[in-house]
């Protein structure tokens, strides 16, 4: 009888000594995923989490920088936006820049990307001259065309004062040129991540396409062009966020010029903030733009998402 309970025993102690054991490493790695999590979630909480928290906590104070410590005015600062002019105005200005400037980016990006898709040496050599405005900083790339299309600048002095053009100094005229240097120095991204994109193209595909009699473009608009469309997709995206965001160009371009007219959201940001000494104010534009940049992007991605499962369903 004794045997029997000590043979009974036995497997019961086992059991549990194994369950302890898988605990304890379950608890370790639990341990260890926490230790590897640590560092990117405190740089995520000290990178954005905290200052978006702070800046809309500062959207809602009157503090010019100075004071300590800030007064809180609740929703006035959001209030002002809705009764400002030269924020109407950079939003206006910002929209039609962002609206012209990625149909033009993706179209130019796209276009460019086909033509450069074969690879040769001469086309490695283009996709190097289209990408290098990338690489050159916004500002530097602002002064080197202030320079070229300014009043006294390099192409006004070639045709001479009588027939100067007014590339800077009219409003529209100014606003023109900022959309076309802005979009000329940002599309080479878009090229390359094009050509990336037609590089996942299978030559299968294609070449069944050719077989099955389909012309170029039949090619492009019924094969090409739906297999790029997370490419498209993330072109889209980046391209809306950083025209939401352009500042450092048009600083160096126009400075906001002639009259303001070509202030952007975020130049006006900025001016509110530092020139103006109005940190509450502008910090209410930052947080109404972040949640426009937010919103823009969901919508955008939800709307290729929901299309995906349309076409697979």
């Amino acid at each position: 009888m004794q045997v029997s309970k000590e043979s009974t025993r036995r497997p019961a102690a086992s059991k549990a000594a194994g369950r302890s054991a898988r605990t304890r490493a379950r608890r370790r790695a639990t341990t260890a995923d926490i230790a590897m999590m640590a560092p990117p979630l405190v740089l995520v909480a000290g990178l954005i989490i905290v200052p978006i928290a702070i800046a809309v906590y500062l959207s809602f104070t009157d503090w010019n920088g100075f004071t300590s410590p800030p007064h809180l005015i609740g929703f006035r600062n959001y209030v002002r936006l809705t009764e400002d002019s030269a924020v109407r105005h950079a939003a206006f200005l910002t929209l039609l820049i962002t609206v012209i400037g990625t149909v033009a980016c993706n179209v130019l990006g796209l276009g460019v990307a086909l033509l450069l898709n074969r690879n040769n040496r001469i086309n490695a050599f283009l996709r190097v001259l289209v990408f290098y405005p990338y690489v050159v900083g916004a500002v530097i790339l602002g002064f080197l065309w202030s320079s070229i299309l300014g009043t006294s600048g390099a192409v006004n002095s070639v045709v001479g004062a009588k027939h100067a053009l007014p590339f800077l100094s009219d409003p529209t005229w100014a606003v023109v040129t900022v959309i076309c240097v802005i979009v000329w120095s940002s599309f080479g991204v878009n090229v390359v991540l094009y050509l990336a994109g037609l590089q996942t193209v299978p030559d299968s595909v294609i070449e069944a396409a050719k077989i099955d009699g389909a012309t170029p473009w039949q090619t492009f608009w019924r094969v090409k062009l739906p297999m790029l469309a997370p490419t498209v997709t993330v072109n889209v995206v980046l391209v809306v966020i950083g025209l939401l965001r352009v500042y450092e160009l048009i600083l160096a371009l126009t400075a906001g010029g002639p009259a303001g007219e070509t202030q952007s959201v975020v130049y006006n940001i900025l001016t509110s903030s530092f020139d103006n000494t109005q940190l509450g104010y502008g910090a209410a534009q930052s947080v109404v733009l972040m949640v426009v940049i937010v919103t823009v992007t969901v919508v955008i991605t939800t709307a290729r998402r929901r299309s995906e499962q349309a076409v697979a369903a």
